[in-house]
């Protein structure tokens, strides 16, 4: 796909593998970022080996957890436990614009690609580390991955239901949201900083410090002395807030209505007006108190109901309302994807014609989007040889037949 977007012109070296490290450069080439990722058939990225798989048959290239973190990406193949290999990725740096990596920190020292080895010629490079728990400190070489830090930092105990053993949300969620996010935002700060100044900078991602960021009312209410726990849909300091059940096998409906107005509108589109008047749903902060007798009297009512005539008549009344839709369902039925064309399609050597995200945001100046399906393995290892380094056709048959290409 030819573009032209806000990052046009930049070049990523990119190292990360797996959820958070591969999500952020993801969004980099959602902007414009040429990225090229750096991978080894003899130490595979696991995300490549990460059901589903494209119609169940498993393969490489035919995840579907891969393929969503890596659109728009090129992928080259070396086996960096030889001299050579490496010398080619130290030149790959050396003229990319971000390094990026989420290995266990002293990972690229060893190999002689870390920060140290580039800061003095190329004080202009932007170095990207996502460890863990940081490069420095007694827990710098701890190993873990999104459910790990969730757990480290709270976020599974807090969404846990009352008593619950610390269930959590069920998906790495720091993977998906907090730690690229973050990374993204410090990236994107550092080549504004760059361009006003044209020096780069060593970004130290320590992965727990952006999910524990998402934590701060708990954090600031433990820090005041109050007591923290897990309160599933009952967080809220209002009622009612949830989720609740409508016709049909397994289909829910979220509803938010916790002001006055809000809740008088949801009382007449249930025709439970009568609910008004029961003292203790005389306010928001009896309805919170008395949360779980008002769930099971709205509970009664909604499970006799179409789910998306009822929350269209509930938008239309301004209460805050959306079906909770299967994976199938998000995909063919939500009118608000499709409106803003958030399914893509690409034709993928080996998968076919297959589904993505595309970011969910716009620019006012730049195209954002996807950039194109996700790479084979090492797909493109002859391109950047020839493209970024200069070598020709003889060299890298050479280097192929010894090893050095994988």
């Amino acid at each position: 796909m030819t573009r032209k977007g806000p990052l046009d012109g930049i070049r990523v070296a990119d190292f990360c593998w797996v959820g958070a490290g591969s999500y952020t450069t993801k969004m980099l080439a959602d902007l414009g970022a040429d990225v090229v990722k750096i991978e080894s058939s003899k130490r595979l990225d696991s995300l490549r080996l990460a059901r589903p798989y494209k119609d169940g048959v498993k393969g490489v290239n035919r995840s579907g957890y891969f393929a969503d973190r890596n659109t728009g990406k090129r992928s080259i193949t070396l086996d960096l436990k030889r001299d050579e290999a490496r010398d080619l990725a130290r030149r790959l740096i050396q003229d990319s614009d971000i390094v990026t990596n989420n290995f266990t920190p002293g990972t690229l020292d060893r190999l002689g690609l870390g920060y140290a080895r580039f800061a003095a010629e190329r004080p202009d490079l932007v170095f990207v580390e996502m460890s863990m728990q940081g490069g420095d400190g007694p827990a710098r070489d701890y190993l873990g991955y999104g459910a790990t830090i969730a757990a480290l930092c709270g976020l599974q105990f807090l969404t846990d239901r009352p008593g619950g053993r610390g269930a959590g949300t069920g998906t790495n969620y720091p993977d998906h949201i907090p730690n690229p996010c973050h990374a993204a935002f410090a990236i994107l700060a550092a080549i504004r900083h760059r361009r006003r100044t044209g020096l780069g900078q060593y970004i130290d991602l320590a992965q727990t410090e952006p999910t524990i960021a998402v934590l701060a009312p708990a954090l600031m209410a433990a820090a005041a002395g109050e007591a923290v726990a897990p309160s599933a849909n009952g967080g809220a300091a209002a009622a009612p807030v949830g989720v609740y059940p409508t016709a049909g096998e397994d289909r829910w409906i979220a509803i938010s209505a916790p002001d006055e107005a809000s809740w008088r509108s949801l009382l007449g589109v249930l025709g439970v007006g009568a609910l008004a008047d029961d003292p203790r749903f005389g306010d928001g902060a009896s309805r919170a108190l008395n949360r779980a007798v008002l769930d099971e009297a709205l509970d009664r009512v909604t499970r006799a109901l179409d789910g998306e005539d009822l929350m269209h008549r509930l938008q239309a009344a301004g209460v805050a309302a959306g079906v909770v839709r299967d994976a199938k369902g998000v995909v063919a039925e939500d009118p608000q994807f499709a409106h803003r064309g958030h399914w893509v399609r690409f034709d993928h050597p080996e998968m076919g014609r297959t589904l993505y995200n595309a970011p969910p945001f716009r620019f006012a100046r730049g195209e954002v989007g996807l950039g194109g399906r996700s790479p084979l393995l090492g797909e493109h290892t002859d391109e950047v040889l020839r493209g970024r380094l200069g070598l020709d056709d003889a060299e890298i048959g050479r280097l192929r037949a010894e090893g050095v290409l994988e």
